[in-house]
């Protein structure tokens, strides 16, 4: 993914989705109004910043990606693995409990907001349908890029190797120490884990990149771009709570049709 300058608002976006005609991207810290610890682009009313400035700071994205902002599907996310279609009927919702949100329709974008957790971005270019996960660790090894990606292919007949997918900029591994609770979740979820837990120094840390990729792979998605940007370790870019100690904001995640 690039690094770009909408109206002030730095963006991170795929090239091959801009190629594609896709609007998307994944925010930064940078061109809002919400003073630290939040500063300045936090997206979320839920971690201790102002209604009005995260409200200013929801105006300024949209304007920078020239959407609709009542046209908007956001998530109350769980963590976890449910997937909703979202129509045209559900413009300017937030739909509770889910961690992934799929449409076909223009006119409706998609968002979810993050602080460490996996952005994924989903395109099919042949049926002209979006999707978007959430994946920390609960929603990695509970599937939930799974579910996303075979839940548009019962609803689009999304072929998985059309798909292109973007694994947008999260906690890398060089960052994700986990403990014992976690490391047995993932190993009873992806029985071959050679590559996803890796020792360091007599810690063990997570790869969640791989981890989701190994998911899209299994699936038959070939197209996979991986950002490879940790937001643990630039925090001058992103927000972080493991890193920020939960005292941080949160940035987003956009997908629409154009």
């Amino acid at each position: 993914m690039q690094r770009n300058a909408k109206n002030d608002v730095i963006l991170y976006q795929s090239a091959q989705l801009l190629d594609l005609g896709v609007i998307h991207a994944v925010t930064t810290r940078h061109g809002g109004v919400s003073p630290a610890p939040f500063d300045t682009m936090n997206l979320s009313a839920h971690v201790g910043d102002t209604s009005e400035r995260v409200q200013e700071n929801l105006e300024r994205l949209h304007n920078a990606l020239g959407l609709d902002r009542a046209a908007t599907v956001d998530a109350s996310q769980a963590q976890a693995n449910q997937v909703a279609r979202v129509t045209a009927n559900e413009r300017g919702t937030r739909i509770r409990n889910v961690d992934g949100l799929i449409t076909n329709a223009r006119g409706v974008n998609l968002m979810l907001r993050f602080a460490d957790c996996v952005p994924i971005l989903l395109y099919d270019p042949t049926h002209h349908a979006i999707g978007l996960a959430h994946a920390g660790w609960r929603g990695t090894v509970s599937k939930v890029l799974t579910n996303t990606v075979n839940e548009m292919r019962a609803a689009f007949e999304t072929a998985p190797n059309d798909l292109i997918a973007c694994i947008g900029p999260s906690i890398g591994p060089c960052c994700y120490e986990i403990g014992a609770e976690v490391r047995e979740n993932v190993e009873r979820a992806f029985p071959e884990t050679f590559e996803l837990l890796l020792r360091q120094n007599g810690s063990v840390h997570l790869d969640l990149w791989q981890a989701n990729a190994t998911q899209l792979r299994a699936l038959g998605v070939r197209q996979i771009e991986i950002a490879g940007v940790c937001t643990a370790d630039h925090t001058d870019d992103f927000y972080s709570w493991r890193r920020e100690h939960a005292q941080t904001g949160r940035f987003a995640a956009l997908i629409a049709l154009s």
